[in-house]
């Protein structure tokens, strides 16, 4: 990687710097959509609750997942958000000031044992909201591919190979 950095430039990340329950739930709505689909639908969560920003968790936990569904979550994303936001209400979910005092490794288990938050969601959330350089989320599959056109490879490497393979990097 260190030669590709130095050739293309180290990444500029601004993170987002949000609430973890609402960048956790942008992403849960983002979970295998164009980022088109999943704005709309995350425009259509959001005008669920008023135009006061973002939804509490509480809020949240007061729709039912028929009015979730209704702003076009599937059934298991409707599910997904509403235990998110319980996890959030019973304090679960860190905080943006506990997650400064979290390790990677301490936030993705945590994040990782709440049904709807994988892995990629978890590390979606170190890269882009919390600005942590150094995860690399190598079941993405645009990662994947990445390496693949970096490295000028024929085979799309897997991730075991993305991660652990000297030759790829």
């Amino acid at each position: 990687m260190a030669r590709l950095i130095d050739r293309l430039g180290a990444p500029k990340l601004r993170p987002r710097r949000l609430p973890p329950f609402q960048s956790l739930t942008h992403a849960v709505i983002h979970q295998q959509l164009s980022g088109q689909a999943a704005g709309t639908i995350l425009g259509r969560f959001r005008a669920l609750f008023g135009d006061d920003g973002f939804p509490t968790p509480a809020a949240v936990l007061g729709a039912s997942p028929e009015r979730l569904r209704s702003a076009g979550l599937s059934r298991p994303k409707a599910s997904y958000v509403l235990g998110l936001a319980r996890k959030a209400v019973d304090g679960y979910v860190p905080t943006l000031d506990e997650c400064d005092r979290m390790t990677d490794a301490e936030i993705m288990e945590r994040l990782t044992g709440i049904k709807g938050v994988g892995r990629w969601t978890a590390e979606m959330l170190l890269i882009f909201n919390l600005g942590r350089p150094n995860v690399l989320p190598v079941h993405d599959l645009g990662v994947r591919k990445g390496f693949q056109f970096a490295y000028d490879r024929r085979k799309l490497p897997d991730a075991r190979e993305a991660w652990h393979e000297r030759k790829w990097w």
